[in-house]
């Protein structure tokens, strides 16, 4: 199957960043929301990172317009009937994610292969709300979308050989790196990451060190780019939360239980920088 265009379901910082790469690699994208506003957002958060590629010589000006001419942002899903891939990236809420891509299956055409864009959730779950279980898998990008070069991609019992060559050589074409996982809590990336970052969580808590000196420390002597306390607040700690939960009842083992003090931060609504305070202090 030749892949054209594609469908992006979610304009938030997921959704935007996929369209981008979408758009930068040729493809035409449609991307939807609920709300014009939440489409207006979106459409400026890609004209934004453009921008940013122009200053910083890494494109020219008519390329970045020439990409976001690519992009359709729409509040009708209608607009997804002539797409040949759509990819589901609205928030990490299984519920929300099941309604969307019944919706999704009833518009796009027999032949389209619908994705979803989670980092926990059971993708054999979610194809089971689609009429097309076999046309089905999980695409887990990785923020920011358009910096960042991985897409673990997942297969549900249900997926076929064919779906997932095919969904391998579109990531291929929007100049990313794809992995491919069998469908666990986690998958591969957030199932050693996840508990990482929770067992520092543990450490502060405990006051074994200060935040500064654990995420110097892997910094330094793991060689981490980013500390495991500053990149749970980039990802934020809700987050993080429901990513703990789904694999502490997934696995039904209590090495996978949240950290304490994790949920109580959530409770309190540090989140981490988009709410402005996590572990760190954000402006």
């Amino acid at each position: 199957m030749i892949l054209t265009k594609v469908g992006v379901v979610g304009a938030g910082t997921m959704g935007n960043g996929i369209a981008q790469v979408c758009a930068a690699a040729g493809f035409k994208v449609v991307m939807v929301d609920v709300a014009e506003e939440a489409v207006a957002r979106g459409l400026a958060a890609v004209q934004s990172s453009l921008a940013r590629l122009v200053t910083k010589g890494k494109l020219r000006e008519v390329e970045k317009e020439a990409i976001l001419t690519r992009i359709e942002g729409t509040t009708r899903y209608d607009q997804l009937a002539s797409v040949d891939l759509v990819i589901e990236a609205a928030t990490e809420n299984e519920a929300l994610k099941l309604r969307i891509l019944k919706d999704v299956d009833a518009i796009v055409s027999p032949e389209a292969i619908i994705a979803t864009n989670t980092s926990s959730i059971s993708i054999t779950k979610l194809a089971g709300a689609t009429g097309r279980p076999d046309r089905f898998i999980g695409t887990h990008f990785f923020n920011p979308v358009p910096l960042m070069a991985l897409v673990e991609l997942i297969r549900g019992l249900q997926t076929s050989d064919e779906t997932v060559s095919c969904v391998q050589r579109f990531v291929e074409q929007i100049g990313k790196v794809s992995i491919v996982a069998k469908n666990r809590p986690g998958f591969a990336v957030n199932r050693i990451l996840c508990p990482m970052i929770n067992e520092a969580i543990f450490a502060l808590q405990e006051g074994l060190a200060t935040a500064e000196d654990i995420d110097s420390g892997m910094k330094l002597g793991a060689n981490h780019p980013i500390g495991p306390l500053a990149l749970a607040d980039l990802i934020g700690l809700d987050t993080m939360l429901f990513v703990m939960e789904v694999f502490y009842q997934g696995f039904n083992d209590p090495k996978y239980r949240p950290a304490p003090l994790l949920r109580e931060m959530v409770d309190a609504g540090f989140l981490g920088r988009k709410s402005g305070r996590g572990f760190y202090q954000y402006e």
